[in-house]
């Protein structure tokens, strides 16, 4: 491996854990009938707010569970576009 091809790989790993720093500070939310979930972009939950009351349990269950998911695909895909960007600042897009 050549040396520039060492400081590329060096520089997007650097990029990689500053881009993954950054995804702790993004709030994603996603909000269902029953529940209001908060995730970071780092797809951990920071918190799950009941804001109506389910006729039932099952019923709660469900929105929270689709609340999560949605929270984490939005996460996904912001991570997702950050790293491109990292990709593409190093020419390594694929595009």
């Amino acid at each position: 491996m050549g040396l520039g091809k060492m400081r590329d790989m060096y520089r997007l790993q650097r990029d990689a854990k500053k881009v993954k720093k950054q995804l702790k500070s993004v709030h994603v939310e996603a909000e269902g009938r029953y529940v209001r979930v908060v995730t970071n972009a780092e797809q951990e939950v920071l918190s799950i707010e009941v804001v109506n009351q389910a006729p039932s349990h099952e019923e709660l269950c469900t929105d929270i569970v689709d609340c999560i998911n949605r929270c984490m695909k939005k996460a996904q895909a912001f991570a997702a576009d950050k790293m491109k960007d990292v990709m593409g600042e190093l020419g390594l897009s694929g595009s």
